[in-house]
């Protein structure tokens, strides 16, 4: 696993944003699955700066979104196509049709999820698949107990989920969905490049888990150690817990030049 401290949330999302640039640059028709949330909302502004100061073309990309929540209203704002086409897609040129969002709807959910997973087969599997990080250390929506070989499906939120998202409900618990569709462990752990990020304090005792214990499906995101090639950008808060932080920056730090050239 490669973890790489950033100096502050800016810093974080820049490193973020040049990695996913380099992805599109090697292979412009990629593949892309992507996040939301408050994390990676600096990485898509990066993104929008670069299409639009720097030509970054999105014409032949293809996305996924993790998850959505399940029974939103369409013009909700917090309903996850909303939030991507407000931070990202209204603002790069990337085709309507090349964009997939899980639905919000109940109506044939268990058949839209077999479909999702064939829309991704179809599309050559994802490249890079950008991800988050939960309080309680789930990704996606794959609270803990998920298990590692799991495919897009229906889950309940867990409680502390749905505290931490209360904050985009106007800090009302009782607005906030309990059901969402996600793609599951084994979905994510089938992209080339797992690209997870994590800023904040609150986020040190989790991060440490996930990087230093035990892979255990009660923090999915531990799930990234069996991944050949996962990435994990932090800023100095949310790495402030890691025992091997010292090693961490030394190993960025010295990369061969060789090695950073390819890249």
């Amino acid at each position: 696993m490669e973890v790489v401290i950033a100096k502050n949330y800016d810093e974080m999302s820049k490193i973020a944003t040049n990695i996913i640039r380099d992805q599109i640059l090697k292979k412009p028709n990629s593949v892309l699955g992507l996040a939301t949330g408050g994390t990676p909302v600096g990485t898509y502004k990066e993104l929008v700066r670069m299409h639009k100061q720097e030509g970054l073309d999105f014409s032949k990309v293809i996305t996924f979104n993790l998850d959505e929540y399940l029974g939103i209203p369409d013009d909700h704002p917090e309903r996850y196509m909303n939030f991507m086409k407000s931070n990202l897609f209204n603002q790069i040129n990337i085709r309507p049709d090349a964009i997939h969002v899980p639905t919000n709807i109940w109506e044939h959910v268990e058949e839209f999820c077999q479909w999702y997973e064939d829309e991704i087969d179809k599309a050559g599997g994802i490249d890079l698949q950008l991800l988050g990080i939960g309080p309680d250390g789930h990704i996606a929506f794959n609270e803990p107990t998920s298990s590692f070989a799991s495919r897009t499906r229906v889950k309940t939120l867990d409680e502390s989920t749905i505290k931490a998202n209360a904050r985009f409900f106007n800090n009302d618990e009782s607005k906030v969905p309990k059901y969402a569709v996600t793609m599951g462990v084994g979905t994510i752990l089938e992209a080339k490049t797992l690209l997870l990020l994590a800023n904040g304090k609150k986020k040190a005792g989790i991060v440490a888990q996930f990087i230093e214990g035990p892979i255990t499906s009660m923090i999915t995101a531990s799930a990234l150690q069996l991944h050949p090639k996962p990435i994990v950008v932090l800023d100095e808060d949310s790495a402030s817990d890691l025992k091997l932080k010292d090693y961490f920056k030394w190993v960025y730090s010295n990369k061969p030049k060789k090695y950073l050239e390819e890249q």
